[in-house]
């Protein structure tokens, strides 16, 4: 019997999840919608805090999240469309109460959230870790354009002496 149970539970998470595909694809195209889907993913994961147990897979899921904001932003476009569609999918996930396991059941509702996350990670890790790495020469780059502090002494000069300011 639980190995049915949980064949059922994969099922319904698998369905939940091609659904947040599908209106993932839809979501990408619309300006207003996918910065709503942004900010209230950012909102969700800066209220759940490091108490949660999504705590470990913040950094990776807040990168996700600068991925499909440079993607949208149309600063970063190296990217398999089919990566940004499992990135959006998972925020969508993620940012709906009513997935496969409802977020507002203390804890529980996480797990999946975490289980379906650790999934697309998986299937995105090459393409995110080439963003991160873009991320960085990009940090980089503005770094070197910056123009440098020079520390300097300066002298006054009165009446043909120099003094030391």
């Amino acid at each position: 019997m639980n190995a049915y149970v949980s064949k059922m539970k994969q099922k319904k998470e698998s369905r939940v999840f091609e659904r947040a595909r599908k209106t993932a694809e839809e979501t990408i195209r619309d300006p207003d919608k996918i910065r709503n889907v942004i900010d209230t993913a950012l909102h969700m994961i800066g209220s759940a805090g490091s108490s949660s147990p999504f705590h470990e897979l913040t950094d990776k899921f807040q990168a996700i999240v600068r991925l499909v904001r440079a993607y949208v932003n149309r600063q970063y476009r190296i990217v398999p469309w089919q990566t940004v569609v499992l990135c959006v999918a998972a925020l969508i996930y993620f940012v709906n109460p009513f997935d496969a396991i409802a977020d507002f059941l203390p804890l529980v509702g996480f797990f999946d959230d975490a289980a379906v996350l650790t999934a697309v990670l998986a299937s995105i890790n090459k393409d995110l870790n080439a963003f991160l790495e873009w991320e960085k020469s990009a940090a980089r780059a503005a770094e070197e354009h910056l123009p440098r502090v020079v520390d300097a002494v300066f002298e006054e000069i009165k009446d043909g002496t120099a003094q030391n300011g």
